[in-house]
């Protein structure tokens, strides 16, 4: 079942029936037809001016998507308000760069012609996470439709409604049916959908675990995968930092989105010369944060989105205390009827506990405190995922050093880690392969076709 709980109260509010087999077959026997009768006559000049469309109705409409977000997965209303700017900033950007990246490629070869083209494979099913239920399904979305494809977006089970607002919206902006569409599906429905002729990939943003089972799928039915998984990424901060900004930046690295976020500061490798100050920095940032409801504007940290990611954090923190870690900030749980959590912060972490094996998907700090740089590369590469890292430091051709030395997608200097539709976003090893955005993300579902005259 589909349903809409408000987390700041486990109140539910609307229920949304799950898709029968058959039903879902009329749904992509729908969206072979609109690729075929109406998707693949257009060209990429009238999908920018969708997507140029899609961005200006989500600018007029922005309180009112911002509103749903808030109250399905428990956001504070002034992220939620950048999330959908965020994804009118996609919009823009696509629709005036993507066409470009579409453009045939000549090759210089002994032939009177040679080239690449750049043409649509069909559907992409987005299997999409509640974390940031528009940007997710946009960041796939957006770089497939104007590659040609059509879309179907299986959304997170707790954000139906987010996700019927943006099948509304693409289709008024569209003026079509069948060329996104939300699918409540059920979890076993997901291999029948993907084994269907019209879809011709997959892309996945979520846990490890459902990253591996969709790429079984995918695999099995020969068809392209990208996976965007879970993430623990490191922020080291050197003894030549700017420190105050560090900690400033750090913290809000960590707890936005209340700290569900896969691409968050979720382990913390500071110097030791300079670990006592930056300790009492996080601290002063973290007493400047205001916990509270999340649809007041000053809130900073709401709630969890469900009670059980709530009551898995709690244990992931007790375990990591039990083995022996350090508690330097208390926090946790708050009593009353919704998922408020409390920052936390550990330190004398140590493989075998939760807080340094596994990711924290919540406001818990994990601290680690090393000699020196080569330490500090170690323990930011001892882990299973690889999306994301941040380096402070005041010398920035060292710190580019240490980047080529990290195993993840994306490392950032001075700031802490973000997608932009300008840049390629991925990871690698458990967090999960392919790109997204930019022109590297609009070319993984495309037949990069060959074509030579000779």
């Amino acid at each position: 079942m589909f349903a809409t709980i408000n987390p700041a109260t486990n109140t539910q509010l609307k229920t949304f029936p799950t898709l029968t087999p058959a039903e879902i077959q009329e749904k992509l026997r729908l969206c072979a037809e609109t690729y075929e009768q109406f998707l693949r006559q257009t060209n990429a000049t009238t999908r920018s001016a969708w997507i140029q469309e899609i961005g200006h109705q989500l600018r007029a409409k922005a309180h009112a998507y911002a509103d749903l977000i808030t109250l399905e997965m428990g956001k504070p209303l002034r992220q939620s308000l950048a999330e959908i700017e965020k994804c009118a900033w996609l919009c823009t950007y696509f629709a005036e760069h993507g066409a470009a990246f579409l453009q045939p490629k000549t090759m210089h070869t002994e032939n009177r012609k040679s080239y690449v083209r750049y043409d649509a494979i069909g559907a992409v099913l987005g299997i999409m996470p509640w974390n940031f239920p528009f940007w997710q399904a946009f960041r796939f979305a957006i770089p497939a439709l104007l590659g040609g494809n059509a879309i179907l977006l299986k959304p997170a089970p707790n954000v139906p409604q987010s996700s019927l607002a943006m099948d509304a919206l693409f289709r008024a902006a569209i003026g079509r049916v069948g060329v996104f569409q939300t699918l409540f599906a059920a979890t076993e429905d997901v291999a029948q959908i993907i084994e269907h002729p019209i879809v011709r990939g997959v892309a996945l943003t979520g846990s490890d675990r459902a990253g591996a089972s969709v790429a079984a799928l995918a695999g099995a039915a020969i068809k392209k995968c990208v996976l965007e998984l879970g993430g623990s990424d490191a922020f080291i901060v050197l003894e030549d930092a700017d420190l105050e900004a560090a900690a400033h930046i750090g913290v809000q690295a960590r707890m936005n989105n209340n700290g569900q976020t896969c691409i968050a500061a979720k382990r913390f490798i500071v110097h030791a010369q300079i670990a006592e100050r930056f300790i009492d920095l996080l601290k002063i940032e973290l007493a400047q944060l205001k916990i509270g409801d999340p649809h007041d504007m000053a809130t900073d940290l709401s709630v969890l989105a469900r009670p059980d990611l709530r009551d898995q954090l709690a244990a992931q923190v007790a375990e990591s205390v039990e083995k022996g870690a350090t508690v330097l900030l208390e926090g946790g749980p708050l009593p009353g009827g919704g998922n408020h959590f409390r920052p936390v912060m550990l330190t004398d972490l140590q493989p075998g506990m939760p807080a340094y094996d596994q990711e924290l998907f919540g406001p818990v700090i994990a601290l680690f405190i090393v000699q020196n740089e080569a330490e500090a590369i170690k323990i930011a590469n001892n882990s299973v995922y690889g999306l994301g890292a941040a380096i402070w430091s005041n010398d920035v051709e060292r710190a580019e050093a240490i980047a080529a030395q990290l195993e993840a997608g994306a490392v950032f200097i001075n700031d802490f880690v973000k997608s932009d539709p300008r840049l390629p976003f991925g990871g690698v090893k458990r967090s999960g392969f392919g790109r997204e955005l930019a022109e590297e993300g609009i070319k993984e579902f495309v037949n990069i076709k060959t074509v030579v005259v000779k």
